[in-house]
């Protein structure tokens, strides 16, 4: 038993060391995307500090939401973000299982790259849309009488770019259509809809991403224009910026190459070594491997030989 632990724990330990080499290398190469990405993610957070200085408390607006689903109060209002905050979580450690798991499907470095890709789009057009209309926040520290409501204005710009984490974005207002919550859910599930393995999981992730939709505006964090707006949009984004990005290497192969955005120079070689082949005789693609009969100087395919053998 003991025997059979120290081999598995030594084949995890090599499994868990190469992957790690692997994603390195992964990152040396991608690491201004990455840092791009997370540099927009504070941006973002820039952006929805400043909206609340400009933000004015006033009545609640009216909503088929609010009228339809209890409101939770303010003692219930934590369950909303314990939902994200399990949807968060189990993404995030989900993307790192190709380091534990033999079934490795993605490499991590590239799948976060894409991730930030869709999160920066789509909170770029958040940003644009609560910047031109600002509406009364319908969160309890937004309201008349709050303290929070109104944010006094800063007295240096450290104040504005330390943006009070965690506290300024629990607390924000005015930054409402559309939901940033309803963002990385939306995103973390479409993400493994097409990457992720287990059906059954598939369909959990999106009944929680409706349950999540439902909390949030049941705790009025958020109105039910918000979280709409955030279904249709954050599922649009998603599929054009999808479309603009080159795909991720299906590791399940074993034999497929890592899609890189190509700098000119590799793509250069790359045509180099096609013209090459071609040359020599030899097809570009690697999966066409059919054998040719040579038949009066010319290649014909297995399918057409006999024909032509028999002069047909």
């Amino acid at each position: 038993m003991t025997l059979y632990i120290g081999r598995e724990a030594s084949k995890l330990w090599k499994r868990i060391c190469a992957e790690t080499t692997t994603e390195l290398n992964l990152l040396a190469d991608n690491w201004k995307y990455l840092l791009a990405g997370i540099v927009c993610q504070y941006i973002h957070g820039l952006a929805a500090r400043g909206v609340h200085y400009i933000h004015r408390p006033g009545p609640t607006l009216q909503d088929l939401g609010f009228l339809l689903l209890p409101e939770l109060g303010q003692d219930k209002a934590y369950i909303s973000e314990t939902l994200f905050s399990l949807i968060f979580l189990s993404f995030f450690l989900w993307t790192f299982h190709p380091f534990i798991l033999k079934s490795k499907r993605i490499y991590t470095v590239l799948l976060w790259c894409r991730v930030l890709a869709f999160l920066v789009v789509s909170q770029l057009l958040r940003i644009i849309t609560f910047y031109s209309t600002q509406l009364p926040g319908p969160n309890y520290h937004c309201r008349e009488g709050s303290k929070l409501a109104r944010l006094p204005h800063p007295q240096s710009v450290l104040e504005v770019l330390l943006i009070n984490f965690p506290r300024g974005v629990m607390y924000g207002c005015g930054d409402l259509i559309f939901s940033s919550h309803m963002i990385f859910t939306l995103v973390f599930v479409l993400t493994y809809q097409k990457y992720g393995t287990r059906r059954f999981l598939k369909q959990f992730a999106w009944m929680l991403a409706v349950i999540q939709s439902f909390l949030i505006v049941a705790s009025r964090k958020h109105y039910t224009v918000d979280v709409v707006v955030a279904w249709y949009t954050v599922n649009l984004v998603v599929f054009f910026v999808d479309k603009k990005l080159p795909e991720l290497p299906d590791r399940t192969s074993g034999n497929s190459p890592i899609l890189l955005p190509l700098t000119m120079k590799e793509k250069d070689s790359r045509t180099k070594e096609e013209n090459h082949k071609l040359l020599n005789g030899n097809s570009v693609d690697p999966s066409d491997r059919r054998p040719r009969t040579h038949v009066n100087g010319k290649n014909l395919e297995d399918g057409n030989a006999d024909t032509a053998m028999n002069g047909a």
